[in-house]
């Protein structure tokens, strides 16, 4: 099991903790953000792969702003990935 840390930008969250088993996703907890919301994307990406999840939640937006908790999230699993070299 891996576990990473991601600060997201632009968005309520404040830190989004990832664990990774492989290439799918264990667990995921945020920080801040609206825990409704953030709770909700957290559970339904529970065993899924990796990049079905940066498929589904790349480019969701949060009202006018140009990012999004879940958009943040596949950010940080984009960035889990450059460093594993995949």
């Amino acid at each position: 099991m891996e576990h990473y840390t991601y600060t997201p930008r632009g968005v309520c969250s404040r830190q989004i903790d990832i664990e990774l088993d492989g290439n799918r996703i264990e667990r995921i907890t945020f920080t801040g953000g609206c825990s409704g919301n953030t709770q909700g994307v957290a559970a339904l990406l529970v065993g899924m792969d990796v990049d079905e999840a940066i498929a589904r939640l790349s480019g969701i937006h949060c009202g006018p702003r140009p990012t999004s908790c879940p958009d943040q999230l596949a950010k940080a699993l984009i960035q889990i990935k450059e460093k594993r070299g995949a």
